[in-house]
């Protein structure tokens, strides 16, 4: 029984890790001030990226970078938008999600119309010494592919920078109040540009887990709408890393809990497999409408010298 319940927790964690980094994608810019619904096109114009250097260089390494690459040049796309030209951050985001959509399905169908070339690989698994022999925790935590561990990694480095560090300290204020921290010298602009450029990088990490960490290919809209998952998670988890990576294993276990009574010898319905996380994420959303409490100056842009826009 060990066993089982151990098995389930560990697809789990596989199935939880594009939610997480983007979860952690949105955290970092919605902590900022920057509403950031841009992780779906995020993710999937980083899936694609990945995914095609990663055939033509032979390297799913050279794929991963160009994901984080991708997801990082969006992103941008998405800060100066809305923080430099003070655009509504729902509509750019909206914007770069049917870019991605669109960008990513033309690509595919010249670069791969008659299927992909010899080369697409995904990452091999990593393999920890002592660690990952260790009884339980090993198979939970230290014997998946590199993009998993690297996710739950992030989980602990994003929190301790969040909150126990100057950056941390700086984005939480200008999420809060971006008046104030002007006041005290924070240039409001600059950091949130750049958190939003580093939670593109995290989102094109999530991207990359789709076609360099779970299959070996690309498929027009293979990102399925993780990307509001993520967003959901993050919210479930009130905008903090520790919390979001809880709501988002919750999620991997809705995926997992099929695959794993299949293995078992149970026969579950395919629909019903592919239902459970949008289920769970409207339930969610539905649940705490209201309830959860936001960055006070969230999708507020800031014009320095605007004292209403603080």
């Amino acid at each position: 029984m060990l066993d089982i319940v151990v098995a389930l927790l560990a697809v789990s964690i596989v199935k939880s890790t594009p939610l997480v980094l983007g979860a952690l994608s949105g955290v970092v810019c919605e902590r900022s001030g920057v509403v950031n619904i841009a992780i779906e096109g995020m993710m999937l114009g980083a899936a694609f990226a990945g995914f095609a250097v990663g055939v033509y260089t032979g390297s799913p390494w050279l794929g991963v970078a160009a994901a984080m690459t991708t997801g990082a040049l969006l992103a941008l796309l998405h800060a100066i938008l809305s923080v430099s030209f003070a655009v509504d951050q729902i509509i750019s985001g909206t914007a770069i999600n049917i870019l991605a959509v669109g960008m990513t399905g033309f690509l595919n169908r010249q670069l791969f119309a008659t299927g992909a070339p010899p080369g697409a690989a995904t990452l091999p698994p990593a393999h920890i010494p002592v660690l990952g022999e260790l009884p339980v925790l090993g198979p939970l935590l230290f014997q998946h592919q590199p993009l998993t561990m690297l996710a739950v990694a992030l989980v602990a480095v994003v929190h301790i920078a969040l909150f126990r560090t100057r950056w941390g300290l700086r984005t939480r204020a200008v999420g809060e109040h971006p008046l104030a921290a002007d006041t005290v010298g924070i240039d409001v602009t600059r950091l949130r540009i750049g958190n939003v450029v580093l939670g593109g990088v995290l989102a094109g990490l999530g991207g990359a887990y789709f076609t360099l960490e779970s299959v070996p290919h690309f498929e027009a809209l293979m990102t399925n709408g993780r990307g509001f998952i993520a967003l959901a998670a993050m919210i479930f988890g009130k905008w903090t890393p520790l919390g979001a990576w809880g709501a988002a294993l919750l999620f991997g276990l809705t995926e997992a809990l099929p695959v794993t009574l299949q293995i078992q010898g149970f026969a579950v319905p395919y629909q019903l497999v592919g239902m459970l996380p949008y289920v769970l994420t409207i339930v969610v959303v539905a649940g705490l409408v209201g309830r959860a409490a936001a960055p006070a100056a969230i999708g507020v842009p800031y014009v320095k010298g605007q004292r209403a826009s603080g």
